[in-house]
């Protein structure tokens, strides 16, 4: 009977030893911290891709956004209305300095013709009845909004095309909707007979206030 019960222990114990060796080991929580590390891994990665696209696709839209928005935004700019830093050489259409012998010879007494003027603004040269320059130019810039007012030499006057704005031949207004007259500007000759045009700050002589392109 002992010997019987030896056998039977033995068997049992193998049996229980050999269950052991097939039972699942513990380590489901490292594999699934693995898996989780990894997939947090892969969703940070993920997401620092997709803030750099962001960043790109925002970048492209901000630089096509302002190259068009700045034309734009450009075109309802009026142009300057006079004034400037120092003094400009006055310059014709081709943008050649306009010499002032030469230019005289060319024009009749009473001439009002368009040169640049400060900040490159259409500005108009007076030729006096002795032939001479007047003191001042007129920036030809119409002070309702900003359309380029032509000389009416039939009419004596500056009329703009836009919306009906007239001015004397002085440059004040004489007829609306234009609020202001047109700005001056210094016209003078140099030592080397080039006409030169600089900013005017004093008062206007016209309205007896101070200059409103100042």
């Amino acid at each position: 009977f002992y010997e019987v019960t030896m056998k039977v222990l033995s068997i049992l114990l193998a049996m229980a030893a050999s269950a052991a060796a097939f039972a699942p080991t513990q380590v489901a929580p490292r594999s699934v911290t693995t898996v989780n590390m990894a997939a947090g891994e892969g969703t940070y990665i993920d997401e620092e891709r997709r803030f750099v696209m962001n960043l790109i696709l925002l970048g492209s839209a901000g630089v096509t956004v302002g190259g068009l928005a700045v034309p734009y935004i450009l075109f309802f700019v009026p142009p300057g209305s006079g004034g400037g830093g120092g003094g400009v050489t006055a310059k014709d259409a081709l943008g050649n300095e306009i010499i002032a012998k030469e230019y005289l010879a060319s024009k009749l007494a009473n001439d009002r013709s368009l040169a640049q003027g400060l900040k490159g603004d259409a500005t108009y040269l007076i030729v006096k009845e002795d032939k001479t320059f007047e003191s001042y130019g007129l920036n030809a810039v119409c002070t309702h909004l900003g359309c380029v007012v032509p000389w009416s030499a039939p009419n004596n006057k500056f009329m703009c095309p836009c919306h009906g704005s007239q001015y004397a031949p002085d440059g004040h207004v004489v007829r609306g909707p234009a609020p202001l007259p047109l700005a001056l500007a210094h016209c003078n000759v140099s030592d080397d007979d080039k006409i030169v045009f600089s900013t005017w700050t004093e008062d206007d002589f016209r309205t007896g206030s101070k200059a409103w392109w100042n």
